[in-house]
């Protein structure tokens, strides 16, 4: 420690090294590296961003292929006419002879389930009707009570043209279909002749239409999140983003477009966070890919160059000690020469034995010592004229009691002519004055400060062509209450200047008190313009301190300064708060303690 002490406190004083050293070398260095390494970061974001960008992409593509898949199978579904000529025959209870039976199923059921085995992304495309007296043609053709097995129509069935997500095929019984499968549905309803309806169910994988909600590592999670609030992804691979899905739907854009790509913090861990609306399908699928690998690649290469660097550094310090140590021998006795000087030896000087820079410093530091008796008696001598402007200031300031006098000789003028409201407004200004001069103690009471406010109105009536009232309805124990000096005048201020004045109409301000068991408030109500919910919660927040206020008119500053005093008076449990409707009144709740 000593060492660095007496090293740092050297370089301070010498450019031949410090400038060197500092200047030319690390400085550059240490802006190159932060400027490096941003780049680097930047460019594997760009990168990765890339990659996740082509990768989201293809699977959105996949999925409105899906989609338009499962859309289309139901339209084939619709069209085919004989197939919904023999399901009515069946409905309206007809017997149908088995010849024409088998030659159903050969015809249109199997050329259905020919269509569905085709396509490798379709599961099932199975058609549920009321009807009895024939058996169920599987996998096609099934009664309308099996639907109810299935999760989503257990407790009613949906709406016509939606899509049901992620349910197991419980149609038939566990011995004949497998489980723990995730399939997606789009359900259509088809109206029968007869007034019935049957209903038709176009299924395929979840994983198929949502190609990575169950695949991925631990640095990526795939959701889809519907429109009616449920989510969808991979339960069994447990997430840490799970827990983080409505922070990240914040950050969904506004406009349903184009996919979407935010970079964003989770938990103190950056990621990617890709976005995708899907209108067909009612609902948003995003992606968040965790940037933390390579964050902590850059970091790890930004450590290693940082070791390196600060090791060259200190051995570059370490080399300039000792030539500093050699060079400025002569400014270590210049040190201890000041040291003398400070212990109060005036008489010390500096014995010069070089004459470069250091010699020349130490010859001004001789010039220095010489000066200093000049100095302190010109220092003697400044202190007595500063004293001396001081006196002579105290003689010019003008007693506060001559113009209360002035302001009297005027008033007794008035009323000789006569001019009795001029006589008013002088007896008020009076008033105004003294209470705004007098400053006996920090506190003042309610009652004063009322009779204060009332002056102030009777002088603003004089600006304008209508009255302003002044309404009390308070308690006698709240004119006891002490309050800030002048805070309740700057809230009247403020409903004249921001509520009142643009109505220019007769109009009274509703000063109500309400006492409590521990504290009391003061209600100053104004029937003026009224505020906006969002210009009361900005208000607010900058009564508060939350958004920093400036000194110009309507910005909160004076409000502002009514609730720092209060809160330092009384303590943060106190002060005021806005209550307000548009066009109708502001209200400002004052609250103080009872004392």
């Amino acid at each position: 420690m000593k060492f660095i002490k007496r090293h740092f406190s050297v370089l301070k004083l010498s450019h031949k090294f410090t400038f060197l050293i500092m200047t030319i070398v690390v400085f550059p260095l240490v802006i190159f590296s932060i400027i490096f390494f941003d780049n680097i970061r930047d460019s594997r974001i760009k990168e990765k961003l890339k990659s996740v960008e082509i990768n989201f992409t293809q699977n959105c593509e996949q999925i409105q292929k899906n989609v338009e898949m499962c859309q289309m199978s139901t339209q084939v579904m619709l069209n085919s006419q004989n197939f919904w000529n023999y399901v009515e025959r069946f409905c309206s209870g007809e017997k149908i002879k088995t010849e024409e039976l088998l030659e159903f199923y050969q015809g249109e059921i199997k050329a259905l389930e020919k269509i569905v085995n085709s396509n490798p992304y379709l599961y099932q495309v199975r058609v549920y009707a009321e009807y009895q007296g024939i058996p169920e043609m599987m996998p096609v053709l099934y009664k309308m009570d099996r639907v109810k097995r299935l999760a989503w129509a257990k407790e009613g069935l949906p709406e016509s043209g939606t899509w049901q997500f992620d349910y197991e095929d419980e149609i038939l019984p566990s011995f004949y279909a497998s489980r723990d499968q995730h399939l997606v549905a789009l359900v259509t309803y088809k109206e029968l002749e007869d007034g019935k309806i049957a209903l038709i169910e176009v299924s395929t994988r979840m994983e198929l239409l949502f190609a990575n909600l169950y695949s991925g590592g631990d640095n990526e999670w795939t959701c889809f999140a519907s429109d009616n609030g449920k989510y969808y992804f991979d339960l069994e691979k447990k997430s840490r983003w799970m827990d983080n899905i409505d922070e990240i739907l914040k950050h969904k854009p506004e406009s349903s477009g184009d996919t979407s790509y935010v970079l964003m913090t989770i938990d103190k861990e950056p990621v990617i966070v890709c976005f995708k609306s899907v209108k067909e399908i009612k609902g948003t699928l995003f992606r968040v890919i965790s940037l933390k690998e390579d964050y902590a690649a850059v970091s790890k290469t930004r450590n290693i160059f940082w070791g390196c660097f600060f090791v060259i550094v200190i051995l570059l310090l370490i080399f300039s000690d000792k030539i500093v140590k050699v060079i400025l021998r002569q400014f270590y006795e210049i040190m201890n020469t000041i040291h003398r000087v400070q212990k109060g030896d005036l008489d010390v000087r500096v014995r010069v034995s070089n004459a470069d820079e250091i010699g020349e410093l130490g010859q001004q530091i001789n010039k220095m010592l010489e000066h200093i008796t000049e100095l302190m008696a010109d220092n003697i001598k400044r202190e007595i004229l500063v004293k001396d402007s001081e006196i002579r200031a105290l003689q010019n300031q003008i007693n506060a009691h001559f113009i209360y006098n002035v302001l009297e000789s005027i008033k007794m003028m008035a009323e000789i002519e006569e001019k009795f409201e001029i006589s008013d407004a002088v007896t008020a200004l009076g008033k105004l004055l003294r209470y705004s001069m007098k400053w006996v103690s920090q506190n003042v009471t309610v009652l004063e400060e009322i009779d204060y406010i009332k002056n102030y109105l009777a002088l603003i009536n004089l600006r304008f062509d209508y009255e302003i009232y002044l309404s009390l309805n308070m308690p006698e124990r709240i004119y006891k209450q002490e309050i800030p000096k002048m805070s309740l005048q700057p809230i009247i201020e403020n409903a004249i200047y921001h509520g009142i004045e643009e109505l220019a109409e007769d109009t009274s301000i509703y000063m109500k008190g309400i006492l409590y068991e521990n504290y009391c408030i003061i209600e100053i109500t104004d029937s003026g313009r009224g505020m906006s919910d969002e210009e009361i919660d900005r208000l607010q927040k900058k009564i508060q301190g939350e958004i920093e206020t400036t000194g110009s008119s309507g910005n909160g500053i004076g409000l502002k300064n009514v609730q720092d005093r209060i809160k330092i008076s009384f303590g943060s449990e106190y002060g005021i708060s806005i209550a307000s409707k548009i066009g109708c009144y502001t209200k400002v709740i004052v609250k103080i303690p009872l004392v």
